[in-house]
């Protein structure tokens, strides 16, 4: 019987309409604005300056505090300024902003297509190595990759698990990355035993990807203690407490840190990373994504690098569908949009909707009232430590 996670759980309808398209390597942009909190914690710290020159993998922003993560230029050229970007949130944030000429690459990064194996580095070496290529989660919470290879002196890791699941139903990039560099995440997947100190790793895909299985069990009977896991399709079994209970039977306790069930759960896109940072000298400067939609005229998979505006990656899948817009969905029609940019904004505006108001009046209101709507991050410290004077108890929520 195929394992799954023990409680809750949905079957939304699939539509993994880019499944087995090639990845394709993505056009460099002409400008990248490459954002300053592209992961969880605190935001980095330039290292550049307006008119500084770049190549493709130097180091333009530094970690600022213990879960931060250092920031790479995913291009070649001038730095044209340090600036504010208004982001998916809708709101601005500290970004440096990279005017492109060529494609000059560092000379350090190794970008041969040939397979390296063997890891002669320390489990030390391992998560310095890592941490200084800013390789972070790739399953979506983009939280620092080091500081999860270094869990508190009061928890003793016993596992790897690799979360291949990939189980929202329009994603295709971890799975198309599994069947083109299979090798590459089995190395990174070793290399995250070797900084974890283990001898045991899972790697779990839903069975709705039956050629990614057979190859990586395949590739893994080279590979001492790596284990490929079937697992049934059910939707949120990529969240992490969801596959842990899934592969080892151990639910993470409310309130408590993953660690506490003795398993590393990483991405299996955050694996090749892993690989490429450490035995080929690369940052994370780009990564694999899917672009695709019902409308969308050619669903795709993308090599992209990171400050690639999403416009050129849409415009090649074919263009912004003509039904992308609200006001395409009715004809004949006054259409008023409220400009909501983040999903808090929206359930304020709809709430404040009144049925008997005239449209121009609920605009306003509605409008107004999402504009009183601020977010933020929320996470749990995972060590004690002393953040600009502040000090900061393990299992304290930070803000």
């Amino acid at each position: 019987m195929l394992k799954t996670f023990s409680i809750g759980g949905v079957h939304p309808h699939e539509n993994k309409l880019s499944a087995h398209q090639p990845i394709i390597t993505a056009e460099v942009p002409a400008k990248a604005v490459i954002l300053l909190g592209q992961h969880i914690g605190a935001p980095a710290k330039p290292i550049v300056a307006k008119g500084d020159m770049v190549k493709v993998g130097t180091k333009i922003a530094e970690p600022a505090g213990f879960v931060s993560a250092a920031i790479h230029s995913s291009v070649s050229g001038k730095v044209a300024k340090i600036d504010t970007v208004v982001d998916a949130s809708g709101y601005a944030k500290p970004a440096i902003f990279i005017d492109v000429e060529g494609d000059e690459w560092e000379e350090t990064i190794d970008r041969s297509k040939t397979l390296v194996k063997e890891c002669e580095l320390s489990s030390e070496e391992i998560v310095k190595k890592i941490a200084d290529a800013g390789i972070v989660g790739l399953g979506g919470a983009c939280f620092p990759t080091q500081v999860k290879l270094c869990p508190p002196p009061s928890f003793k890791a016993e596992c790897v698990i690799i979360n291949a699941v990939e189980c929202e139903p329009y994603l295709t990039a971890d799975h198309q990355l599994m069947l083109e560099h299979a090798e590459e995440v089995m190395v990174g997947v070793s290399i995250l035993m070797k900084a974890v100190k283990v001898n045991k790793a899972f790697i779990g895909i839903e069975n709705n990807k039956p050629d990614a299985i057979e190859l990586m069990t395949k590739v893994a009977s080279s590979y001492a203690g790596i284990e490929v896991v079937p697992l049934k399709v059910k939707y949120p079994q990529g969240g992490e407490k969801q596959l842990i209970d899934a592969i080892t039977k151990r639910q993470v306790a409310s309130g408590a840190l993953p660690i506490s069930t003795g398993a590393v759960v990483q991405n299996v896109g955050t694996a090749f990373a892993v690989y490429e940072a450490v035995q080929k000298n690369k940052p994370l400067f780009e990564r694999v994504i899917t672009v695709t939609g019902k409308s969308v005229a050619k669903p795709s998979n993308f090599l992209a690098r990171i400050g690639t505006p999403m416009k050129q990656l849409i415009d090649a899948c074919g263009g912004l569908p003509e039904d992308t817009q609200a006001k395409s969905l009715v004809e004949d029609k006054k259409i008023l949009v409220v400009p909501s940019k983040t999903v808090p904004q929206g359930i304020a505006a709809l709430i404040n909707f009144m049925p008997d108001a005239s449209p121009e009046e609920n605009m306003e209101s509605m409008t107004e009232e999402m504009g009183r709507i601020r977010t933020g991050q929320i996470t749990y410290a995972v060590r004690n430590t002393t953040i600009d004077g502040m000090e900061i108890r393990e299992g304290n929520i930070i803000i």
